[in-house]
């Protein structure tokens, strides 16, 4: 298997970017979900209830995120280090520190509701949960259950084909092939693997990096929404409900944790254990 690509999200359930090479830290990728959205009363807004914060982009700077919108018009927002801290509702955390004004007003507008933009300053302070296979000592950024999300572009085939199988035998006609961004990973593998070999995994190298795996990862409703449209419908979560339901949840992916440190790049071996 070889690292077939890298992908950051640093604002939770905005759009991201794909990148060549990335710094793995013992939370996830550095810059991966250091910054989130709350709402007025410090829960937090993702995709889910919102579907537009997909039509916005974040990009990692040095000691910044740059916000993009659709029509071009961008902010650059630098990490708010002496900011205040407020109470959030992320799990396993107490307080994010808030982001200025300007930031929270460029949001709010462009999604309709007023919402704060909030940054993890020390993702030590946040642990995985050992029901998501975390251990004593294991950090966490902002993602919802562990450092890194790994999927495979065979899994994906054999579940595009399942997809197309699905809508003939309805009399539909056969779907756009489902993109990898339905399902946010930080990294996909590609090679000549057979279709959910990972669940089986027990650790896994790339390049130089070793991780350990925590969990396979189940599905939500967040992957039935087209980050191009922002439309929703039934795919993948109807057809992963028919072929890989387990335990009244569907699964697609796996979640993994760094055993150590160092850049990994695009095309890197990969080797699994």
């Amino acid at each position: 298997m070889r690292l077939a690509s890298v992908h950051l999200y640093p604002v939770k359930s905005l759009g991201g970017v794909d990148v060549d090479r990335a710094v793995v830290e013992p939370w996830g990728l550095r810059h991966d979900r250091r910054w989130v959205l709350l709402q007025p009363d410090g829960g937090t807004l993702t995709a889910r209830t919102a579907p537009a914060m997909l039509g916005l982009t974040a990009a990692p700077g040095a000691g910044s995120v740059t916000l993009t919108d659709r029509d071009g018009t961008s902010l650059t927002v630098a990490e708010p280090v002496d900011g205040p801290p407020v109470a959030t509702a992320v799990s396993r955390l107490d307080t994010v520190r808030l982001a200025g004004d300007e930031a929270h007003d460029w949001l709010s507008a462009r999604l309709g509701l007023p919402v704060r933009l909030g940054w993890l300053d020390d993702p030590r302070r946040r642990p995985v949960s050992t029901d998501h296979g975390g251990r004593a000592g294991d950090p966490l950024n902002l993602s919802d259950a562990g450092p890194l999300l790994v999927t495979t572009a065979p899994s994906l085939r054999r579940l595009r084909d399942w997809i197309v199988e699905g809508a003939l035998e309805r009399g539909e006609p056969a779907p756009e092939p489902l993109p990898m961004a339905r399902f946010r990973p930080s990294v996909v593998l590609d090679g000549p693997v057979a279709p959910f070999v990972e669940d089986g995994w027990t650790g896994l190298r790339i390049g130089a990096v070793d991780f350990r795996f925590a969990e396979r990862c189940d599905r939500c409703q967040l992957t039935l929404i087209d980050p191009v449209t922002l439309t929703s419908g039934k795919e993948p979560i109807r057809t992963l409900a028919r072929h890989r339901r387990q335990d009244g949840r569907t699964w697609f992916g796996v979640r993994l944790i760094p055993l150590g440190g160092g850049e990994i790049r695009v095309g890197d071996p990969v080797t699994a254990g």
